[in-house]
């Protein structure tokens, strides 16, 4: 059996941090993920998936994400209910995320005192493999070498 998924999209509002009564942080948020076609009217329509992430993640997620960021999500798809004050029964599907990619650095962000680039970081497995050599190029766009080869390891490939 596999729960698997990765999602490309913008947040929809800023991450909420929280912590539990224990004081394990939680956050969550929602990214709206554009659908591969458009409506009978010509216009992108999009799904709208919440996203919870736990502990270190939770606060690195919430330190560096904002409205409009594009970021990848890797995680695993949870169902969970509850019953509400009026005694309905409501469920809940939601990305329990294990590894969030900034996929946009924080240069249009208004200048919040922040790094410029922000890194990738997961429940377990690192992060962005961007070569030795970053470090060099200060604050420069990663992507301004248009034109020339991308050192990347197979391992950051999800397919």
């Amino acid at each position: 059996m596999l729960n698997r998924v990765i999602l490309i999209g913008r947040l929809t509002r800023d991450p909420e941090l929280r912590y539990t009564p224990a004081g394990v942080a939680v956050t969550q948020f929602t990214i709206a993920v554009d659908r591969p076609f458009t409506s009978q009217g010509g216009e992108r329509e999009a799904d709208f998936i919440p996203v919870v992430t736990w502990r270190q993640l939770a606060e690195t997620c919430a330190n560096y994400l904002r409205k409009g960021r594009l970021t990848a999500v890797e995680g695993r798809i949870q169902v969970r209910n509850y019953e509400n004050n009026e005694g309905k029964r409501v469920y809940v599907t939601e990305v329990i995320a294990d590894n969030v990619r900034f996929l946009e650095s924080n240069r249009d962000g208004g200048g919040s005192g922040q790094r410029e680039e922000a890194p990738a970081f997961g429940g377990g497995g690192g992060g962005m493999n961007r070569g030795g050599s970053n470090n060099s190029r200060g604050n420069q766009d990663p992507f301004s070498d248009d034109g020339k080869p991308i050192d990347i390891s197979d391992d950051d490939l999800p397919f």
